[in-house]
């Protein structure tokens, strides 16, 4: 597996009225996966126009360890309340940086 960063990005629609429990969920999940050994950065954004709109920005060390962020049983317990929370399943992207200053 590539040794390469990996950037992700997942947009999500929150349904309306439930974006603050949203946030409070996201807390815990943001402190454990920033304490994980490879996370760069694991940022949730809010859309000023639309605040049932985020954004999650992430960058990992490699493939290999953002795929062992993703069996983190938190990071499964989230997957599982999706439905709970979201109007659509998230829009998920995978990035690797081409140029690197």
């Amino acid at each position: 597996m590539s040794r390469q960063q990996v950037t992700v990005t997942a947009r999500l629609k929150v349904k309306p009225g439930l974006e603050d429990i949203f946030k409070q969920e996201f807390e815990h999940v943001i402190a454990l996966t920033r304490a994980e050994d490879g996370c760069i950065n694991y940022d949730l954004h809010q859309s000023i126009e639309d605040p049932s709109s985020f954004l999650l920005h992430e960058n990992w060390a490699s493939q290999a360890i953002l795929d062992l962020h993703m069996q983190q049983p938190y990071i499964r317990a989230l997957g599982a309340k999706a439905e709970e929370f979201l109007t659509e399943p998230p829009e998920v992207k995978l990035w690797q940086q081409i140029v690197n200053n």
